[in-house]
């Protein structure tokens, strides 16, 4: 089973909201849409959905066409289940009532009480069968919200930023809940969401939009350690950018050293960037000191599972400026404010990208 999306450009107006916009979702498979508020996921995630009409392109589940500019499938005969961000729960029915909602096509009440059980019991809240939602925490609705969504057995799940809401240590424990029920059901999963780390975590693969358009599609690994550009660079966490300079001979050259431009015309004004995690300490004791560049440490922040610290280097020729500088160590950093110390950065983590135009 796949969801294929063909060439969709929607608008408001005169406003493009999606543009020239590609994808195929697998069975088992979750794939998240991600980007700043404004680029289109959430009206990508609605044409999916049917909640809006579609003006160019298709949309086409196991083959078969849901959408075109010329037909429009109804939302309830495209065997789609919607999470949304707000989980919409009927207060006034039961957790058992609410997970039965969308089983209205089967006549026979049991087989839909059965079947409304079983996805309660899939997310762990089929004890909560008889109470109603204002009883329940949070992180329960969600579980609920969930458990309507899977009840008609859906070829496809759309989740519209459905851990928004929670605080941030539910928010963790609850997506990897989610995570687990996707894939143990096995359908094919659209999630859209504005945090690369939740994306990072629940997406087998991400697409990462901008301004209506997919600016990089591929697996969490690819973006993060292979991107195309800056904007996906610093989408996905700080980084440190070195002054701009120019391409030379086919080289760019940093404070870590030549780098190979490669690609790039000779002259080519570039951005340098790396992330702090790739910042690494040399020890003095094994001889290594002397291969890195010179640092002073001017603060360290303790943060949940590493530690900031923020370098002051010089920068490159006789007249350089001082270049402030993060590092993130995952560990408890032993030097004090004004120690000097020694820095490296992998020349494979380093991003060179041609400066854009402002």
């Amino acid at each position: 089973m796949s969801l294929i999306i063909e060439g969709i450009h929607h608008a408001y107006g005169r406003k493009t909201v999606l543009e020239d916009v590609n994808l195929e979702v697998r069975s088992g498979k979750v794939v998240c849409l991600l980007g700043p508020s404004g680029c289109g996921k959430t009206t990508l995630l609605r044409l999916i959905a049917g909640l809006e009409d579609l003006k160019q392109g298709r949309i086409s589940i196991d083959g078969r066409i849901i959408a075109d500019p010329s037909f429009k499938m109804l939302p309830e005969q495209r065997g789609t289940g919607f999470l949304f961000q707000d989980f919409a729960l009927f207060p006034h029915l039961t957790v058992l009532q609410n997970a039965m909602f969308g089983l209205s096509a089967l006549k026979d009440k049991s087989r839909r009480k059965q079947q409304a059980m079983k996805a309660l019991e899939s997310v762990g809240m089929e004890e909560f069968a008889s109470v109603y939602p204002h009883e329940i925490s949070g992180g329960q609705q969600q579980r609920v919200a969930l458990a309507r969504a899977l009840a008609p057995k859906p070829k496809i799940i759309l989740l519209d930023e459905p851990f928004s809401s929670l605080d941030t240590r539910l928010r963790v424990q609850i997506r990897d809940q989610t995570l687990h029920v996707l894939k143990s059901s096995g359908v094919a999963t659209v999630m859209v969401t504005h945090d690369p780390e939740e994306a990072m975590f629940m997406g087998d693969r991400i697409v990462l939009l901008n301004h209506g358009r997919i600016v990089q599609s591929g697996s969490p690994v690819e973006l993060y350690a292979r991107p195309i550009n800056a904007f996906v660079a610093t989408f996905f966490s700080d980084v440190n950018t070195l002054p701009e300079t120019r391409v030379r001979a086919g080289l760019v050259q940093t404070l870590f050293g030549p780098i190979p431009a490669d690609g790039l015309q000779e002259g080519t004004e570039v951005n340098v960037m790396f992330r702090p995690e790739s910042v690494q300490f040399l020890n003095g004791d094994s001889g290594q000191h002397d291969r890195g560049v010179p640092a002073a440490v001017l603060a360290t922040h303790l943060l949940p599972g590493a530690m900031l610290v923020h370098l002051e280097v010089r920068g490159q020729g006789e007249r350089a400026e001082k270049i402030h500088l993060h590092a993130r160590v995952p560990c408890i950093f032993p030097m004090p404010e004004g120690a000097q110390v020694s820095i490296c950065v992998p020349r494979d983590h380093i991003y060179i990208f041609p400066k854009e135009a402002s």
